[in-house]
């Protein structure tokens, strides 16, 4: 069992925009003063751009169209709506905003199933119904190989959901509380932890408990992972939201934005590039008014192909 995808899911949005719903806890987000004709057109150019960088690579991409109908403004995040597991599982989540709660598609989880040996279907959007949260790999850090799941407990992570999706997976859930300069709890793990094989991105400031702060540390370093610590203000700059993935031949390649690669130490650079190749992507339209980075587009498919 690997660490990293080979193929990634991608839906190309037909009417992204800021979601006034989940700005309610994403600090992320920011409303531009263009059209939504002016926001489509960017933000399809950012997306096209992205697929051919990672095909050009040969990283293979499954696109999927968004539906025009109903309007969903954060389609371009499917990660958050469901996941693949190597054992099989296809595992759709429990989703805070109800505009959300729309992208989950029957037909896109019929087509995975068509192409792909899937062992089960799981549905967990019963929670919703008891506001009891677990939005996918944005609040899921997955440690496929040590069987462990990192997670920051926060309105859209909930503890229960998450100790019973990894108990019946066999994982182990490290749980942590992370914050920002204000205090605001963090609303997913995914925009201040990453792991790849070899390495894991982490905003250690965050974690204001000492404890858990050296805990996970520790669980980091014993399960073979180079510690790559990124600051509060890097993680503003998406530099937490990166993905590991492989191409057809198996060279591998960490993906992240051109705004998180900036924000990058010439040193933090260097050692990434030690483990994978940096491989930067301009999408700051989607990152500006969605609030979410390159690793919240990619839905990795860990299933076998039939």
């Amino acid at each position: 069992m690997g660490q990293i995808a080979s193929t990634i899911l991608m839906v190309r949005p037909a009417s992204f925009g800021y979601n006034a719903e989940t700005a309610a806890n994403n600090v992320f987000q920011t409303n531009l003063p263009l059209t939504r004709d002016e926001v489509q057109e960017k933000v399809l150019q950012e997306f096209d751009q992205f697929v051919q960088t990672l095909r050009q690579n040969d990283v293979e991409v499954i696109v999927v169209q968004d539906t025009e109908e109903p309007a969903k403004p954060d389609a371009i995040f499917p990660n958050n709506w469901f996941c693949t597991l190597q054992d099989g599982t296809v595992a759709v989540f429990p989703m805070y905003a109800p505009n959300r709660r729309i992208e989950k598609r029957d037909d896109m989880l019929r087509n995975l199933t068509d192409m792909y040996d899937t062992r089960d279907l799981e549905d967990w959007s019963e929670y919703e119904a008891e506001s009891l949260f677990l939005e996918g790999t944005g609040s899921m850090i997955i440690d496929h190989v040590h069987k462990l799941i990192y997670a920051c407990l926060s309105p859209r992570t909930n503890k229960a959901v998450l100790d019973r999706f990894a108990h019946a997976h066999g994982y182990k859930p490290v749980t942590f509380f992370a914050r920002d300069e204000n205090g605001v709890e963090v609303y997913h793990t995914n925009v201040i932890m990453s792991i790849g094989e070899t390495y894991a991105v982490i905003c250690l400031e965050s974690i204001k408990e000492e404890a858990e702060r050296i805990a996970l540390s520790q669980r980091l370093i014993v399960t073979g992972h180079e510690v790559i610590p990124i600051t509060l203000a890097q993680v503003y700059a998406y530099a937490g939201n990166m993905l590991q993935v492989q191409n057809k031949q198996g060279k591998k390649f960490t993906v992240l934005s051109q705004q998180a690669y900036h924000s990058l130490t010439g040193e933090q650079k260097d050692i990434l590039n030690t483990h994978s190749n940096l491989l930067p992507i301009n999408i700051n339209t989607i990152e500006t008014i969605g609030g979410g980075s390159v690793r919240c587009m990619m839905a990795e498919i860990f299933l076998e192909k039939k």
